[in-house]
């Protein structure tokens, strides 16, 4: 593990952060690889059934290191560790929360389009600079800010360089909710409780179903969530929840 990302365990849940103020919290190979490495290290963990994703107060994440991007090849970014790392952040199948405070832009825009939910604080600032450079979003960006914003205001985003703040995100779907000033965080790991309280089955074959929707038709989609309810319905926790509601307590979840 390296110091430029903190980890912090709780009950249920796992925060990392990321911890380089130096240059504005730049994914850099290192960091971006320590961060895989502890996230699929979490997703392993069957403790943890959240993992929450923070920056600092100023900056969420800023995008790529230009200096190590300078001396990358085309097949490096095609197919090289930073592509893999990426890869590897895209499957986790544990629900991700991201605690967006701050500049979030460019590779830090994707990392919290990859999440499940995403918590802004009122000075979040949200986009996809890389046009500027000759570049495009290079880490699924030009795929997932359309399918949360729609075409038009993607197309703003990425053609002239425009960021959303946090209400105009909230507003166009791109982040779930907004905290107040100082508290975002803290909503983050909430957030995080409240989807670790409940049955870690259920929710990773929930994640996988709603994930699929915005990458198959609907057909293919109806499909695969009666397979995961399926999957669900036949599980420990399906039979204690039932029985809880019935029996009016508190379900008591084995997460089998």
């Amino acid at each position: 593990m390296t110091d430029l990302l903190g980890v912090r365990h709780e009950d249920g849940w796992t925060v990392l952060t990321l911890m380089s103020p130096e240059n504005r919290n730049a994914l850099t190979d290192e960091l971006l690889a320590a961060l895989a490495d502890a996230a699929e290290h979490a997703d392993r963990d069957d403790a943890v059934r959240a993992i929450v994703l923070a920056g600092s107060d100023k900056v969420f994440a800023s995008g790529a290191d230009l200096r190590a991007l300078a001396e990358r090849t085309a097949m490096d970014s095609f197919d090289g560790s930073r592509a893999r790392d990426w890869e590897r952040l895209r499957r986790l199948r544990t629900p991700t929360v991201a605690a967006v405070s701050g500049f979030c832009l460019g590779g830090g825009a994707e990392l919290a389009m990859m999440s499940d939910v995403i918590v802004a604080s009122p000075s979040a600032r949200f986009g996809l600079p890389e046009t500027m450079l000759g570049l495009l979003p290079g880490a699924g960006g030009t795929q997932m800010l359309p399918r949360a914003v729609g075409k038009a205001l993607a197309m703003d985003m990425v053609l002239t360089g425009r960021m959303l703040d946090a209400a105009e995100a909230l507003e166009h779907g791109l982040v779930s909710r907004v905290a107040a000033d100082g508290e975002c965080l803290a909503l983050a790991e909430e957030v995080a409780a409240a989807i670790a309280g409940r049955s870690a089955v259920a929710q990773r074959l929930a994640k996988h179903a709603v994930r699929t929707a915005f990458e198959t038709g609907l057909s293919a989609g109806v499909d695969a969530e009666r397979t995961a309810f399926g999957q669900a319905f036949s599980s420990a926790d399906a039979t204690e929840g039932v029985q809880a509601f019935l029996d009016k307590r508190s379900a008591r979840w084995t997460h089998r």
